[in-house]
């Protein structure tokens, strides 16, 4: 795999650090282990749902920790309490993971679920009214008011 050079955007932006180092930081990740898979849905304009195949775990073996900006999954699987059993053949994993998804600023984990062997992560962004864009009014006649997603700028 041929490795990114994002110096000459660096170079002409501002800002942007976050940005470049996440897409340097997945580049270096392609290579790495894939278990569990998942599934990344989008469910409305500001809901998203992050599922993990986690087959053979139990709730009380995943531990999800959210952060700013990272989610963290992490399974580890309870030792078996006898070696009375030999397997002939081993197919279904029976180790730990950990997965990190990077979020956007004001996403936050709203719902964890798991069930059929599929841990569900549901994620909601909610952008605080201070952060929302406001129309703003030459000769400041009238109060600040947020702007709807569809109002035209011009009144």
């Amino acid at each position: 795999m041929t490795s990114l050079d994002f110096t000459p955007y660096r170079r002409t932006t501002v800002g942007f650090d976050r940005l470049f180092d996440l897409l340097e930081r997945q580049a270096r990740a392609q290579t790495g282990d894939n278990y569990p898979p998942f599934n990344i849905e989008r469910r409305g304009n500001d809901q998203y749902r992050i599922t993990l195949a986690v087959a053979g775990f139990k709730s009380d073996e995943i531990d999800i920790t959210a952060q700013q900006n990272l989610l963290v999954v992490k399974g580890n699987r309870a030792e078996p309490e006898s070696d009375v059993a030999q397997f002939l053949h081993v197919g279904i994993a029976n180790r730990g993971f950990e997965r990190r998804f990077e979020l956007a600023d004001f996403v936050r984990v709203d719902n964890a679920e798991l069930a059929d062997g599929l841990l569900s992560i549901d994620l909601v962004r909610e952008v605080p009214e201070a952060m929302k864009p406001k129309k703003v009014l030459i000769g400041g006649q009238k109060p600040l008011a947020v702007i709807d997603g569809g109002t035209s700028a011009a009144a």
